[in-house]
């Protein structure tokens, strides 16, 4: 079996982030979404990894590397422009050749793994396995639609009056069938060659096509809360472990970890809590629910529920709460008499401010 990484997409939802990296890299207790990923994929066994890739290929590359320290081999692809996760296959045909592939969304979260589907799917193998759970609103989402005994009997790509709850969750197995599927398809509505088509073409011409209700934790990284929110699960798994430097004067409680070369002086954690490599957390008060990356500079601060990455300062804010901080930002009080807040705010920005 091989594996299909995506990884390309605008990542619309979490602006003004995404318009200086991939979304698949916004970090989850300090590790980019994508590695949590690709970490599932190996536990497969599955050594032979293509990812998909826009134009932002470079920094994909670094975060992963050739992927060895994952103990797979990484094949980059390049999609020049978001075509649909149909599109993706057709791309990936050379890599794929005729073996059974996973196809993974790299936004995804699905901490518990993907092995029992797997299992499943080999033992079976059905031209798709498809992985759903139930959702609020599935209108963003793919639908699928079973009938009484749970076969399926439709799949919809964001549909705007859904007939069903059960949204797909961004991991599909699949037989060289899918192929010839890929092959037999036109572009949507939406100008992208949906892989749900891809899927319904399978059905209507018999092929087996399953459908499990995942059992796990799993989060559509999509939206700042969404992200936010799977920081808390995350998180909250943590064992303590402290690496760092704390002075006497500092007080940490529960599950917290400082990581090498971070330094906490003057300061009360509460956990789940983690503190990056190299970052200097000094007089404040941090936590509960909240990763600090590497390389960061916080001082005088009282910060909550909240990711702050890599190499941001922070200092004298009195209260953060449900923020996430990007990188190398620079957070702290003005130097005019008057209090006043100032404002430097991109394009699709959302801020509250403390009436």
């Amino acid at each position: 079996m091989k594996a299909l990484v995506l990884s390309g997409g605008a990542g619309t939802r979490l602006r003004p982030f995404s318009y200086s990296m991939p979304k698949q890299l916004i970090p989850i207790v300090n590790k980019p979404v994508l590695e949590y990923a690709v970490e599932n994929i190996a536990a497969l066994g599955v050594t032979e990894v293509a990812v998909i890739v826009g134009d932002r290929a470079a920094q994909i590359t670094e975060a992963l590397g050739d992927g060895s320290r994952f103990g797979v081999r990484i094949t980059p692809i390049h999609q020049d422009r978001p075509r649909g996760l149909a599109h993706c296959v057709e791309l990936a045909r050379p890599f794929l050749g005729d073996d059974d592939f996973v196809m993974y969304l790299g936004d995804n979260m699905l901490p518990d793994g993907i092995t029992a589907v797997a299992d499943e799917f080999r033992s079976g193998r059905p031209a798709a396995q498809i992985v759903v759970s139930k959702v609020p609103d599935p209108r963003p989402f793919g639908v699928v639609e079973l009938d009484a005994e749970g076969a399926v009997v439709a799949l919809v790509e964001k549909p705007a009056h859904p007939r069903s709850d059960l949204a797909l969750i961004g991991v599909y197995f699949f037989t060289h069938a899918i192929h010839e599927a890929v092959g037999a398809i036109e572009p949507s509505a939406r100008g992208e060659l949906e892989i749900t088509d891809a899927i319904q073409w399978l059905l209507t011409r018999g092929h087996r096509v399953k459908a499990g209700e995942y059992d796990g934790y799993w989060k559509d990284t999509g939206r700042a809360d969404d992200v936010l929110e799977c920081n808390r699960h995350l998180l909250a798994t943590l064992d303590r472990r402290i690496e760092g430097d704390v002075d006497a004067t500092s007080e940490l409680v529960g599950r917290v970890v400082v990581e090498p070369g971070a330094r906490v002086v003057r300061s009360r954690i509460v956990g789940p809590a983690v503190i990056g490599a190299g970052t200097l957390v000094e007089d404040c008060r941090i936590g509960p629910d909240t990763s600090v990356a590497r390389d960061c500079v916080l001082r005088a601060t009282r910060l909550t529920d909240s990711i702050v990455m890599a190499g941001a300062t922070i200092s004298q804010v009195p209260g953060l709460h449900g923020s996430l901080i990007g990188r190398s930002a620079n957070i702290g009080p003005s130097d005019h008499a008057e209090a006043h807040h100032r404002l430097v705010v991109g394009d699709h920005t959302h801020v509250e401010v403390a009436a």
